[in-house]
């Protein structure tokens, strides 16, 4: 039975993204140009209405949907050791991905770069001209505050992927774009930064249709994330306690409610990309793509043997993040037969029954769950040597899952920091099964420069980061290519 609250958030956040769609439809004279020109702008934003529009836009990148292409997930899962892309090999770019043979040319690479941007640039656009307009303080500290997480988050993806990029923090004129990289550690700078900006302006909490918009506690968790891949430790821990201290954020009973159509937008949900099964272009595309073929998906996402092995006998998070012989999957029986590998994810897929079309998924992405907060708390306690507050932090991760299971007496027995290497290896282990196909495996192999020893055809000095599209480079001949490309 799915409670009232349930309903309502269901109700709201689909509210939320159609709102988004009519929004990018009454703009398209203004969102098609790329980039906006000074004179647009300012003609555009006259009212309050304009700029509440203009900020609704900017949340349309984030959208893992057929219109945007976001390969986000592809850098993320495939490079990664928890999935090889599967499906009938239409897409070369995805299997460069696993192969390590992407080059400036891989168009899913180019895709990504310029839909970061468009964020960024209707960012701008808010920014730039939000203060010019008649608005009423609070919903201009909001509009702000979201226009500078927003930025923040592009940033924050194009510098994980990239390295160093162009830090555009205005709208240019065209012929002034031209411009050099920033350092990836200075982008993140300015990602912290308008992270704690943001965060003084952005309620905690919301409620009605604005259920999905950016809060407090998003800005604040990204800045932590930032400050977790610059090993700025005691700041990290810092951030965690502010965003403990919101008292909004706790873990959900049930793991797969993160994950689940009835349940997303909970309180363990500190920043969820919003999709909805809507036929209007906001649906999550993931449904499909990930999808076995045997269930009409492309599959195009399997995951491997090794990585449904790094979990404990007994975790209840194998079977809620991919199908084996025999398990459920999306109401259908599973079989060996419906991928190379013999598994596929559970996580973004739904039943057909609750969709009309399969790449118009309504199942959110959940950015960053408090449950991933606590791990960076942990992490960063382990590297300040603080072993009982690391052990702490972990053992809360680890009692969720554990009392899900069917025999809690004996799965996921507690863990006794007895040394920091020890510590870190546990804390390292639970991210890879926790947050499983969550999009971050990659990017942590990568943090913590194992990479090499996880993934043979990792090239150190040059597969830390994606090569910059070469299209970029003619069109901008103040960048440098990325090492080795």
């Amino acid at each position: 039975m799915i409670s009232n609250r349930k309903i309502k958030y269901l109700l709201l956040y689909k509210y939320f993204a159609l709102a988004i769609v009519l929004i990018i439809v009454s703009c398209t004279d203004i969102l098609d140009k790329d980039p906006i020109a000074t004179l647009d702008s300012s003609s555009f934003f006259q009212t309050a209405e304009d700029a509440e529009q203009a900020i609704n836009a900017a949340y349309n990148p984030l959208l893992f949907n057929n219109q945007n292409n976001n390969f986000y997930w592809a850098f993320a899962v495939l490079t990664g050791d928890e999935a090889i892309p599967g499906g009938d090999g239409s897409r070369a770019g995805l299997i460069e991905m696993e192969s390590f043979t992407y080059t400036p040319r891989t168009e899913e690479l180019n895709t990504f770069w310029k839909l970061q941007y468009k964020g960024i640039n209707q960012c701008n656009l808010v920014l730039d001209n939000i203060n010019s307009i008649e608005i009423n303080d609070d919903a201009k500290d909001r509009i702000t505050g979201e226009a500078l997480f927003l930025r923040s988050y592009y940033y924050f993806s194009l510098a994980q992927v990239f390295g160093g990029v162009p830090l555009y923090l205005t709208v240019f004129p065209p012929d002034e774009l031209k411009i050099p990289k920033t350092s990836r550690e200075n982008v993140f700078r300015q990602v912290i930064e308008d992270c704690n900006e943001a965060a003084v302006l952005l309620p905690a909490e919301y409620e009605n249709i604005n259920l999905g918009r950016a809060t407090k506690g998003a800005a604040l968790a990204l800045a932590a994330k930032t400050l977790l891949y610059l090993e700025e430790w005691q700041q990290v821990v810092d951030k965690v306690a502010e965003i403990k201290d919101l008292n909004v954020y706790s873990l959900v009973d049930n793991y797969n409610d993160n994950f689940s159509l009835n349940t997303q937008n909970n309180e363990e949900s500190v920043w969820e990309i919003q999709h909805a099964s809507l036929q209007l272009g906001v649906g999550n595309f993931l449904n499909q793509w990930w999808a076995s073929r045997k269930i009409d998906g492309y599959g195009f996402a399997e995951v491997t043997q090794d990585y449904m092995s790094s979990f404990e006998e007994g975790d209840p998070r194998r079977a809620f993040t991919a199908a084996s012989n025999n398990e459920d999957y999306v109401g259908v029986t599973y079989k060996r037969s419906f991928s190379t590998t013999g598994h596929s994810p559970q996580k973004f897929i739904q039943p057909d029954s609750t969709t009309e079309q399969k790449a118009d998924g309504g199942i959110n992405y959940p950015n960053i769950r408090y449950a991933e907060v606590l791990l960076w708390e942990a992490e960063a306690q382990a590297e300040l040597n603080n072993l009982t507050e690391a052990e702490q932090a972990l053992e809360t991760v680890r009692s969720r899952a554990r009392q899900q299971s069917d025999d809690p007496e004996n799965t996921l027995p507690l863990i006794i920091a007895e040394s920091q290497d020890q510590i870190r290896n546990a804390i390292r282990h639970e991210r890879k099964v926790e947050l499983g196909l969550e999009m971050h495996r990659f990017f942590d192999l990568v943090r913590w420069e194992i990479a090499t020893d996880i993934l043979p055809e990792f090239e150190q000095g040059k597969h830390e980061v994606f090569p910059i599209p070469q299209i970029e480079i003619d069109l901008n001949n103040a960048l440098i290519q990325n090492p080795g490309y």
